[in-house]
């Protein structure tokens, strides 16, 4: 069996609107499609601060046919509005924006034991903080827009963003938590189910949805992806978090400068009709998270460590591709040649052991060439500059949107980081009881590594697979010897 590793450079430096990502666009008109209220819903209208409010009643909240019965009540709808007027030039989309449009928004959340607050003072409390915090990152609060010329800006024009508040009254921390099978409850916590970022050009770049529980509380946010990445997804929420604690100013300010070899004249033309995500999004799927402690990941380092390849061993392929840069910038893979006897990280040990037995889960003929797609940062010796100028070169040929999936059937690809600051979120009331994500961009393969609740190094890997690799995986003696839960 054939092994390719791809690796995805991404840069330290805020250079994606803010890594990060912005674009510059203010709502296009003829693509604009208002979304009226629900014929059962009753509507109320209220004017608050920097809030306006409409308030909707509704038996459940809309999930797809596919879901379970929905136990989840939207109580109250609302645009929050940034606390001060943004003077943010806009921000033109840069390649590795460019590459997200045809993705859906991230949708990150924190779970927590009830806060001892009224639910009024709460849920205003809240909505207060967002403001103050879409005031340190307009572009989350603006539109796109695309200029006659083709190219994508974020226009930060203080359009808000949605705030939905609602109630799952008959839904306990352990009923989602009992078992580590990811349960559809949690897409239900979720705004903008499987949205694309394309959209924002007509809607809003974010949304945030508070869910009040029998004994919790869930914050879940949806943002576009092509604006934000993992790590300023979670600036932004440590940053709210923040101001909730009572922060009069942010522990750290994000960067907004485009002067990043990746901000491109190139222009992506999309496809005519309706644009799609590259991968079945209604395929059956399983997901389930397992815990990794810091102990057995030691373990398990130390194997492979014991095992490591000799000098000039060659992960991928040697074919002259370009690069993929800036984790979402092609499809290509490049050689990647060890020039010295390096250690193999905690992290990676994990992500071995993950690829090898996914491989036999889904019994992969011997001769199949198989893959493993990971954002790496610049340690990594063998993106130089030279090579992401050539990477960027390549795009510029032929300028495309990220095709995220499993197309042959013997990729893995691994996303967010077991070093993101997820556990910080201590909004007043303390850090997380755990930390889950949505629906979006999932399929067989996608895994996202979250760092564990305890600290310490443990890791918490999200896995989704087809149903039979699933069973498969959860049977095999050597992951499950390193896994728990």
């Amino acid at each position: 069996m054939r092994a390719v590793l791809v690796l995805y450079k991404v840069p330290n430096d805020e250079t994606s609107i803010f890594k990060n990502k912005c674009m510059n666009q203010t709502p296009i008109p003829s693509l604009y499609k208002p979304r009226p209220p629900n014929p059962s819903s009753r509507i109320s209208f209220t004017t608050k601060g920097h809030f306006n409010t409409v308030i909707h009643t509704f038996p459940h909240k809309m999930v797809s046919s596919s879901s379970p019965a929905p136990i989840i009540t939207i109580i109250s709808k609302c645009t929050v509005y940034p606390h001060k007027t943004s003077t943010l030039n806009p921000l033109k989309l840069s390649i590795s924006d460019l590459n997200m449009l045809s993705c859906h928004y991230i949708q990150k959340g924190c779970l927590y034991a009830a806060p001892s607050l009224p639910q009024t003072t709460l849920i205003q409390s809240l909505q207060a903080s967002l403001s103050k915090t879409l005031s340190i990152f307009p572009p989350l609060s603006g539109t796109f827009r695309t200029t006659p010329s083709g190219h994508v800006y974020v226009h930060s024009n203080d359009s808000g963003v949605d705030f939905i508040h609602a109630a799952a009254a008959s839904l306990s921390i352990s009923d989602l938590l009992s078992t580590n099978h990811a349960s559809n409850t949690f897409q239900q916590l979720f705004p903008f189910h499987k949205k694309l970022n394309y959209t924002a050009h007509f809607s809003p770049i974010m949304a945030v949805q508070v869910t009040e529980l029998a004994d919790g509380l869930f914050i879940g946010v949806a943002v576009n992806h092509a604006v934000t990445d993992g790590a300023s997804l979670w600036h932004f929420f440590n940053t709210f978090a923040e101001f909730s604690r009572g922060a009069l100013s942010p522990s750290r300010l994000p960067d907004f400068r485009r002067d990043s070899i990746l901000v491109s004249d190139a222009v992506l033309r999309l496809p005519e009709g309706d644009l799609k995500v590259s991968f079945n999004s209604d395929e059956p799927l399983r997901e389930r998270i397992f815990s990794f402690s810091r102990e057995s990941i030691r373990m398990l380092k130390a194997e492979a460590n014991r095992r490591a390849l000799p000098e000039n061993q060659i992960y991928g392929e040697d074919d002259g591709s370009a690069v993929e840069l800036a984790g979402k910038m092609s499809n290509d893979t490049k050689l990647k040649t060890v020039t010295e006897t390096v250690e193999i990280s905690s992290f990676q040990s994990l992500c071995a052991l993950t690829w090898r037995a996914v491989t036999r889960a889904r019994k992969i003929p011997l001769l199949k060439t198989t893959t493993f797609r990971m954002a790496l940062n610049n340690s990594v010796k063998a993106y130089d500059s030279n090579a992401v100028k050539r990477a960027i070169e390549d795009w510029e040929r032929e300028p495309r949107c990220f095709a995220l999936g499993n197309h042959d059937g013997a990729t893995v690809q691994m996303g967010s980081s077991p070093r993101f600051p997820m556990y910080d979120n201590d909004f007043g009331w303390g850090k997380p009881v755990a930390v889950r994500s949505g629906a979006a961009n999932k399929f067989d393969g996608k895994m996202s590594a979250f760092p564990g609740r305890n600290g310490g190094g443990s890791v918490d890997l999200e896995v989704v697979l087809a149903p039979d690799a699933m069973a498969a995986l959860e049977c095999d003696d050597e992951f499950m010897l390193y896994a728990s839960g």
